[in-house]
């Protein structure tokens, strides 16, 4: 069974979402048998990279008070620690993920998307170090297994794996993607948003149970 995954590197709930499906999956009988998809979707495509705190954008971008959104991001940070992730509140900088994107569709090729997406993840939300910094994104490459080299003629080249950061986009918007995380299970059953771990689980039971007879053998 194949199960797809739309997120972004810059959204809260796509960084807790990721870890409880993992945990749901983790307790379903046939795991072993399930293959993961990594897919890329772009929160804000229109942004710039530069030095704008992420509260004051996002603050604005939503039409929110400073409060209220100092409040969803504690909020994020409680569901984020509950699944024993690293959670810092307002430090972070917002920006245009495209070119993490670009890296993480690179680092699928070379098989340590995985990785690299959860290193991104972590660097963003735990470390508050920017995804938007050419120089990160190429240390995060090394670390992974990357060459650094090459990772750096990737993002140099606007037009390196901007084509397959499109496809996903496009595919999100046809299966009816308004937002991420996004699951698509068999391309039959969607999920949206953060799930608990029991919640995943129980859809890809029901996604195992809805499939033909000779493919859950």
């Amino acid at each position: 069974m194949r199960v797809e995954i739309w997120t972004d590197i810059a959204c809260p709930w796509c960084y807790v979402g990721r870890a409880r499906f993992g945990q749901g999956l983790a307790a379903f009988t046939h795991r072993d048998q399930v293959e993961v998809v990594q897919r890329s979707y772009e929160l804000n495509p229109q942004a710039e990279n530069g030095a704008v705190p992420i509260i004051e954008a996002v603050a604005a971008q939503y039409g929110r008070t400073r409060e209220q959104q100092v409040a969803r991001e504690e909020q994020a940070a409680d569901m984020a620690r509950s699944v024993g992730l690293e959670f810092r509140v307002g430090g972070r900088v917002f920006g245009n993920t495209f070119d993490v994107h670009r890296l993480l569709h690179f680092a699928r090729t070379r098989g340590v998307q995985d990785e690299l997406t959860d290193l991104a993840f972590q660097v963003n939300f735990a470390e508050e170090r920017s995804i938007y910094d050419t120089e990160t994104l190429v240390d995060l490459a090394v670390a992974v297994g990357l060459s650094g080299t090459e990772a750096r003629e990737v993002l140099g080249d606007p037009d390196a794996y901007a084509e397959e950061v499109r496809a996903d986009e496009r595919l999100a918007a046809e299966l009816g993607a308004g937002g991420v995380p996004f699951f698509v299970l068999d391309r039959r059953y969607g999920v949206s948003g953060v799930q608990s771990p029991e919640g995943f689980t129980r859809a890809l039971e029901q996604a195992w149970a809805g499939r033909p007879a000779a493919q859950r053998s």
